[in-house]
């Protein structure tokens, strides 16, 4: 009898706390992002009343597209494809550069971490290359690949190098004093120092500059593919708006922001389920 009237007490609490709890969740979850989504769509379509001429509004933007977002994966040609294999192509360029760039940046920022004489040999480097427009590399990779796909792979790989190396660098040298002075006092070997002290406790720095890195490359892939042309979301912006059809435009750059988004969400859990720790 005692088990069931406590059972019953933990419910109406529970009930009690959910009540207050519900409408917060609802607001900030729900309702705060809608708002924000039906401002933009309304400021939409006030410049697109101003600009009738060539200004698609959301209605007319989306009976437009309907066939791109009923059909995403039709085949009706070797040049006319759905949108959601532009899209794929664009993903595969991505990863393979950032996933390059990842097995590269990761082992440089830790020998840049833990070693001083490494630090001044290659920070300068960093330091020049950081801040060359990705654009720029774009011709250089043309002259040595002489193929549009792996001289955007090679983009993506070069730019996507530096915020996982200054992040990794940053974490391996952030590591207490402490415990690398026990470790050497415990006579730990290097290796076992590396994998047991340095790399959990550079982990948060790590996905950091890996998330950011994601991000730079697919923000990279759009402009690379509107010069290299071929198939890919980058190129379908520029072809589209080749067209003058801006309907298909405004797709596209939903799409990008949304996989941008949903890819930022995935490193995100991959964090979370490495490091036990919410993000």
């Amino acid at each position: 009898m005692s088990i069931q009237l406590n059972l019953s007490a933990i419910a109406i609490a529970g009930q009690a706390v959910w009540k207050r709890v519900k409408p917060a969740v609802i607001r900030d979850v729900v309702l705060l992002p809608l708002a924000g989504f039906l401002g933009i769509i309304v400021l939409w379509w006030i410049v697109a009343l101003f600009k009738s001429d060539l200004m698609p509004t959301p209605y007319q933007a989306l009976i437009a597209n309907l066939d791109y977002i009923l059909h995403p994966f039709y085949q009706r040609g070797p040049g006319d494809l759905g949108i959601g294999w532009l899209l794929l192509a664009s993903l595969r360029r991505v990863l393979i550069g950032f996933l390059l760039g990842a097995v590269v940046a990761i082992p440089v920022g830790f020998l840049i971490g833990m070693s001083k004489e490494a630090m001044m040999a290659l920070n300068p480097l960093i330091q020049i290359f950081k801040p060359v427009s990705p654009l720029a590399w774009l011709p250089i990779s043309l002259a040595i690949f002489n193929l549009a796909d792996p001289s955007a792979i090679f983009v993506i790989f070069i730019t996507s190098l530096w915020p996982t190396i200054i992040n990794t660098a940053l974490g391996v040298s952030s590591v207490s004093k402490d415990y690398l002075d026990v470790a050497q006092v415990l006579e730990m070997p290097r290796w076992r120092r590396i994998t047991k002290i340095i790399w959990p406790a550079s982990l948060p720095y790590i996905f950091t500059g890996l998330r950011i890195s994601l991000g730079i490359a697919w923000l990279v892939i759009v402009a690379v593919e509107m010069l290299t042309g071929g198939i890919g979301i980058g190129f379908f912006v520029w072809d589209e708006w080749s067209r003058l059809n801006l309907s298909s435009v405004f797709l596209a750059v939903l799409v990008i922001g949304v996989t941008g988004l949903l890819l930022d969400y995935a490193v995100g859990k991959v964090q979370q389920l490495v490091t036990h720790r919410n993000v």
